[in-house]
């Protein structure tokens, strides 16, 4: 007999808080927890990240909603309003991370900090909120892959049957890419706690190898994906991106695309890997990234505005 989850943890009267959110939340307050506790290393009062995360949650909901649309505008366009029906799913990660990068640019700017210096020690927050908040689809039973069979689950993956019977969809079972995505960014998760006590890191790099993690991982994982956004790409693009998805042949299939031959997210991930190491690269020959990881943190601006 399966046992399915049901994804409203309770209620209250007319409104239903859904596992969803109270697992968002978990991430965030974890990731605010982590980066509470590296700030003190660096003398970062605490109020601080909580400001900073309480203004990149807003901007990071913006941002998912809005990458989304954007790449699924002809859904939208005749009937606009729908565009800010969020409760009715339709947000993307790499969205939520543009919107969370903009929206805190400018307030650590605001504050007098140096944005890499911020941006490195929310780097472990970052992928650790991603890495719990996958669990939340997987109470919702969305972004898996292709179908499996329950052997592959049971005995090729050795799943336990909680996360075997929630993957039955309608009697398939399908893959559960939100685990790979989740264990993929708990390895992320333990190198960046490795690499921030490394003396080779510069100021930057932190973040930079967290995009660079996570988009090498979501690039692979995303192939397996059905619910991806995509769009109609040259054959050069497709080939390239099969390509370098070919390794993984040996142990899964792609999963199949509602419509379109390239997914976004796995273009901007490839982008993104090319840009991080560019990046570091560029910042170390032209002596942009003299300060190190380890250093003090210190604001352009008087310590009671940065209290304030």
């Amino acid at each position: 007999m399966l046992l399915k989850l049901n994804p409203v943890a309770f209620s209250l009267g007319p409104i239903s808080v859904n596992w969803y959110g109270i697992i968002i939340g978990t991430g965030a307050l974890i990731g605010l927890l982590l980066a509470v506790q590296e700030g003190k290393r660096f003398k970062l009062n605490p109020d601080f990240f909580l400001d900073l995360l309480l203004i990149g949650v807003p901007a990071a909901i913006v941002g998912a909603r809005a990458y989304y649309v954007a790449f699924k505008w002809d859904d939208y366009k005749d009937n606009f309003l729908d565009v800010f029906k969020i409760w009715e799913g339709g947000i993307a990660i790499y969205g939520a991370l543009i919107g969370a990068v903009i929206g805190a640019f400018f307030y650590v700017r605001a504050k007098g900090y140096n944005f890499w210096r911020i941006a490195d020690i929310c780097a472990p927050s970052l992928i650790a909120g991603q890495m719990i908040g996958r669990w939340g689809n997987f109470m919702n039973q969305e972004a898996h892959g292709g179908p499996v069979t329950e052997e592959f689950l049971k005995n090729t993956l050795h799943l336990p049957n909680f996360i075997v019977n929630q993957m039955n969809i309608n009697g398939v079972y399908y893959h559960p890419t939100f685990l790979y995505e989740s264990l993929w960014n708990l390895a992320g998760l333990l190198l960046l706690f490795w690499l921030r006590r490394r003396p080779f890191m510069r100021a930057g790099e932190l973040f930079i190898s967290y995009l660079v993690w996570y988009s090498l991982g979501r690039f692979f994982i995303e192939a397996v994906r059905t619910d991806s956004l995509a769009f109609n790409g040259p054959e050069w693009l497709v080939s390239l991106i099969n390509i370098l998805w070919s390794p993984m042949n040996l142990l899964f299939e792609q999963g199949a695309m509602a419509y379109g031959n390239v997914r976004i997210s796995q273009l901007l991930a490839i982008l993104l890997i090319i840009a991080g190491f560019v990046l570091i690269f560029y910042r170390r020959k032209a002596k942009l990234a003299e300060v190190r990881y380890s250093d003090p943190i210190e604001s352009s601006k008087p310590q009671s505005a940065v209290q304030s």
